[in-house]
């Protein structure tokens, strides 16, 4: 019998089994599915036998705690950091005008000061419009959080007299995607999270990580192997039917297959949607889980494209105003079908176009759509102009995030359930952070803590955020960042 029982094998159950071997307690981790990794993974496509994910995932240099279980692991190996941005600027009128790529990198210089030279790059916003960006982010750096308390940030940015085309080309293009919901469907909180975790505490924060081979082969392949390595028990294709539950204890998990497995500590990491069905009828209406369901979900769409050549040479790039936002060029990543003929040998001209808050995307036609992306596409390289597509496929995670409404933070319970040996974990618990790796992992291991601390073990497992630059201490003067002192 081990120790404890992690139910879900994403990156939150990921986490938590992780953190608990390195403390030296026994695991059992049980996934309902073939392969690890839960939102995070990959499929085999059926028209060229390669294995892609379902989605891109990105992380940056201010998820300190993915990136720790990343190295812990053995896994950041498979990571490439991306210190320059391309933006796409919105389409003219003028058709024939292929639209200017604006850099965005950092200077050798203390945060927030590293990225001015970024944001006056961006040529598509007026001086004007520069300046008001600036009084924006300083603004909203300096916000209490006691004062924006249920306050969307669409009604916040018209407070702040943002321009229409800052809220536009700027504030919406970088909300949305990295929280996948329209701007008056995101909290004060939320918003000022990303901007200044991610922009303006430290220079290295804003920095974007990306997998460099499918993500199957980092969860279930890579990963498993060091589970296994360090006494994991990894057990796939073992969905849970339910909990057993004895004087308000888990007792058991019981398989759908009708097996039985014991434990002391339980750690649920499971879509907050499924929560309880693992539970006894009793618990279903008692806080928290009586309020699980009010937390509400948003899509993201992706769109897969193989052409047959290349069609840009960047690696990634964020197309602003238009129906695609970001641009992956996936075409080095090793898959073991290539399917272009024209292309290197060990490459392939696959692209991946993601559509966050996709809503209404997801009601129309996906050739529509697909047919949609590829003409921006064109408009933008000359080389995609002349380019074949080959193959296409969209796929839409119709639950991909939960959505970071005001008043959502009171939804989102804590690790420790009301049942005293039931740990819950997943990114939509109380982390501090939006629906990202990174929340889920800290999840993971704020779950695992709890978990070490029941066997005696006073174990510090979260990791702490980057430091916040001597500058920014004095610029933001009395605001509490989450960030710790220190250069």
């Amino acid at each position: 019998m081990s120790d404890v029982i992690v139910i879900g094998g994403g990156l939150a159950g990921l986490a938590s089994s992780v953190a608990l071997a390195q403390a030296g307690v026994t695991v059992t981790l049980l996934e309902s599915r073939p392969r690890l990794g839960g939102r995070a993974s990959s499929f085999e496509d059926a028209a060229t036998g390669e294995l892609i994910d379902n989605c891109q995932h990105v992380a940056m240099g201010c998820c300190t705690n993915f990136r720790h279980f990343c190295r812990a692991t053995g896994i950041e190996a498979s990571f490439r950091s991306e210190r320059e941005l391309f933006f796409v600027a919105p389409p003219t009128l003028e058709l024939s005008v292929r639209p200017r790529i604006c850099r965005f990198s950092a200077m050798p210089l203390p945060a927030p000061l590293h990225l001015a030279a970024a944001f006056l790059r961006l040529s598509y916003l007026s001086w004007q419009e520069k300046l008001a960006l600036a009084r924006g982010l300083k603004a909203l750096a300096r916000e209490r959080s006691d004062a924006t308390r249920g306050k969307n940030f669409a009604d916040w940015l018209a407070e702040q007299r943002q321009p229409t085309n800052v809220i536009e080309r700027f504030w919406w293009v970088v909300l949305v995607s990295a929280l996948s919901e329209s701007l008056d469907r995101v909290s004060v909180a939320a918003a000022q999270k990303v901007f200044v975790d991610g922009f303006l505490a430290n220079r290295h924060g804003w920095e974007v990580w990306l997998p460099t081979v499918p993500l199957d082969e980092l969860y279930s392949g890579q990963l498993t192997q060091w589970l296994t390595s360090h006494g994991v028990e990894v057990r796939l294709k073992s969905g849970v039917e339910r909990l057993v539950l004895e004087n308000d204890r888990v007792t058991a998990v019981e398989l759908r297959n009708g097996e039985r497995l014991s434990a002391q500590q339980f750690v649920l990491a499971v879509p907050q949607h499924r929560v309880r069905s693992f539970l006894p009828d009793e618990w279903h209406n008692k806080p928290p889980f009586d309020r699980l369901d009010q937390l509400e979900t948003a899509p993201i769409a992706s769109v897969h494209l193989w052409f047959d050549r290349p069609i840009t040479q960047l690696p990634h790039a964020v197309l602003v105003g238009r129906l695609s936002q970001w641009m992956f060029n996936r075409s080095k990543v090793p898959s073991e079908t290539d399917l272009t003929q024209s292309s290197e040998p060990g490459t392939r001209n696959y692209f991946q176009i993601i559509i966050s808050n996709a809503r209404e995307v997801a009601k129309r036609p996906q050739a529509e759509v697909i047919a949609e992306v590829v003409a921006e596409l064109k408009a933008i390289w000359p080389e995609a102009a002349l380019a074949e597509l080959r193959h296409s496929r969209m796929i839409v995670e119709h639950t991909a995030v939960f959505s970071p409404l005001p008043g959502s933070e009171d939804l989102r319970p804590a690790q420790q359930s009301p049942i005293a040996n039931l740990q819950l974990a997943g990114d939509w618990t109380q982390t501090g952070w939006p629906a990202t790796m990174e929340g889920a992992v800290r999840s993971g291991f704020l779950a695992a803590e709890n978990v070490a601390r029941s066997f005696g073990r006073e174990t510090r497992m979260l990791q702490p955020d980057l430091p916040v630059s001597w500058l920014n201490r004095w610029w933001m003067g009395r605001v509490r960042l989450s960030a710790t002192a220190g250069e």
